[in-house]
């Protein structure tokens, strides 16, 4: 199949993903990722003028921009469901034969999230609700489209961590997105299996993924004031924005990542440990909001565990600069 007909076929179903309501972006040809300039590289212009804008904001329904955009290159879709007024259910499959469930899911019969997710429901008491819009991923994984209930603005969750639903069931939801049908990857297509409009999210499943009232914490947090090296602030800057922004379900890692990172830098005698963990924890405040099963002390934990990890590998440290633009690991922002 030539590019020209692959663009086209993907401009075709971003068309159709909009006819139905659902707002679309680009992902880059053959991924999973964004298409879009993140938000240290944006120029300020076009859309952005006036401000950044993710992808969510610039998610559309506008068959015109949506034109002009597949016609630039044959992109997969991104289905934005918070502006789209969906919650999706992810059904993950294995990705080894070592990628076994953890003791709270092992038993006969459970090999991946399609099976976890007929035994919540069977726990629950409550039929499994196959019977709404479905569309396979590229590993034969399964979503499941439902229309957000009006009464709760609920967010992602990933597998067991907070208020998830269990092993190998991820959900996206406001802050989240999908791969849309039609899309291809190195993994195959996500193909659209059961063409139906989205039933409404079952009662109990609302009840199920409504974040936990608000955890407060017990008092501000008071950052350090003192003078660091510019490269040293540049540093920790980006570690709390990478903190500050990460999705439900991955507070911990994170919380965990940015203080490895900021811990080679207490390695390496730059930075006290004390404000690293301070500026760590002041932007991890807004994550412990109920979204999730985060606590202060639970935060807390993680970010000196992972700054006692990096002071024992401490960062070599140019004169002069610092590339904090690297990510530790890739962040997982789709189903």
């Amino acid at each position: 199949m030539s590019s020209a007909t692959d663009r086209d076929t993907l401009m075709h179903h971003a068309l159709t993903a909009a006819r139905h309501g659902f707002y679309v972006f680009p992902l880059r040809p053959g991924t999973k990722r964004p298409a879009l300039h993140s938000a240290e590289r944006c120029p300020r212009t076009g859309a952005c003028r006036n401000r950044h804008l993710g992808w969510e904001q610039r998610a559309t329904l506008d068959l015109d921009v949506i034109e002009r955009c597949w016609s630039a290159g044959p992109f997969n879709i991104g289905i934005a469901t918070g502006p789209s007024g969906l919650v999706v259910i992810d059904l993950d499959t294995r990705k080894s034969p070592q990628d076994v469930p953890p003791p709270r899911w092992s038993r006969e019969g459970v090999v991946d999230g399609h099976d976890v997710f007929a035994a919540v429901c069977a726990e629950a008491g409550e039929d499994v609700p196959w019977d709404t819009r479905t569309v396979r991923t590229a590993r034969a994984g399964t979503h499941l489209y439902f229309h957000e209930p009006s009464t709760v603005e609920l967010r992602n969750t990933e597998g067991e961590h907070g208020n998830g639903l269990g092993w190998k069931v991820d959900t996206r939801a406001h802050g989240g997105y999908v791969v849309g049908p039609g899309s291809i990857t190195s993994d195959g297509e996500y193909s659209l299996t059961e063409d139906v409009s989205p039933l409404p999210l079952p009662v109990w499943l609302v009840h199920c993924l409504t974040p936990r009232p608000r955890t407060a914490v017990s008092a501000p947090v008071v950052v350090p004031s003192q003078r660091l090296p510019r490269y040293v602030s540049a540093a920790v800057d980006g570690e709390c924005r990478k903190l500050s922004t990460a999705v439900s379900g991955s507070h911990d890692r994170a919380a965990y990542v940015a203080g490895i990172a900021l811990g080679q830098l207490v390695g390496a005698g730059v930075l006290p440990a004390a404000t690293a963990e301070a500026h760590l924890m002041a932007a991890a405040a807004p994550l412990i909001n109920g979204e999730c099963d985060c606590t202060e002390a639970k935060v807390r934990r993680s970010i000196r565990n992972g700054i006692t990890a990096g002071t024992d590998r401490p960062r070599t440290m140019p004169a002069e600069s610092l590339d904090t633009t690297t990510p530790l690991f890739t962040e997982r922002g789709a189903a």
